[in-house]
């Protein structure tokens, strides 16, 4: 019994401690900005006028095409990265070649390349090839930092699928191509699900490289967020901000509510051996 409580208030007390800065941006984007520094705990002064403000054309923003932005950023780099990365950890993790070890430690050491470092390199290269302010300068960095997280997650779950299943397909005539397509991928369906939400979401909350390599036109919410200006040069508009935040957070948090259990299962899978 003592156990089970203690388990209680630990989940407790993490939920506090990771969703209490997004409940307080909810507040002060629903509280008037006149009063956005008012330390009541909930919502007072109640107000849709942020969100509007947010979603506003007239100050220079436009936070609706940064949506879309981020939308065809964050989608064509996930679809490439899971595309190109379920091949690669099938490779790596079921068949046999020359350097096998050495593609695996190049993966690993660009997941742990720090991503400041190739600001003004990409920022030098893209502004050579006349890329800068382009969507391709957005996804082609955004996919290098995917792909490990591709390949590290999706190798691990074809290491522990049972080789009988793709070598019966084999022997009742298929190639190993369409044992892969027909055997294979289905079940790794959890895996590239979860894969796949995880690209997303890191592409969608990418400012760094964004902030240096897009323009107006093209720039993901992220980077919107930080151009916000107020109502004068010495006003910054923290209530607007916190809406436009709360706008791009929802939708987050609400797939990750309704896709948990694909989640879970996807990074547990290859876990355990069966």
């Amino acid at each position: 019994m003592r156990k089970t409580i203690s388990n209680y208030i630990g989940v407790i007390l993490i939920l506090i401690w990771g969703l209490a800065p997004f409940y307080w941006m909810v507040v002060t984007a629903l509280r008037d900005k006149r009063h956005t520094f008012d330390t009541t705990p909930w919502p007072t002064h109640v107000t849709l006028q942020n969100f509007k403000d947010a979603l506003a054309t007239n100050k220079g923003n436009d936070f609706l095409n940064a949506i879309g932005n981020s939308l065809l950023i964050g989608f064509l780099t996930t679809l490439i990265a899971v595309t190109v990365g379920v091949f690669t950890a099938y490779a790596l993790a079921r068949v046999d070649f020359r350097g096998k070890g050495i593609v695996t430690g190049i993966v690993l050491g660009a997941s742990m390349f720090p991503g400041i470092a190739l600001v003004t390199p990409l920022f030098q290269l893209f502004g050579d090839l006349g890329w800068i302010g382009q969507y391709r300068a957005l996804i082609i960095p955004n996919i290098s930092f995917a792909l490990p997280l591709t390949i590290y997650t999706l190798t691990s779950f074809f290491r522990q699928l049972p080789w009988e299943l793709e070598e019966a397909a084999r022997v009742d005539g298929a190639s190993r191509g369409q044992a892969f397509r027909t055997v294979l991928l289905p079940l790794a369906a959890p895996a590239l699900f979860t894969t796949a939400i995880l690209c997303f979401i890191a592409t969608w909350n990418e400012f760094m490289l964004a902030n240096q390599l897009s323009t107006n036109a093209t720039e993901p919410v992220t980077v919107a967020i930080a151009r916000f200006s107020g109502d004068s040069h010495f006003e910054y508009p923290y209530a607007s901000v916190m809406a436009a935040g709360a706008l791009v957070t929802i939708p987050l948090i609400i797939m990750v509510l309704a896709f948990q259990r694909r989640i879970v299962s996807g990074l547990t899978a290859g876990g355990v051996k069966a």
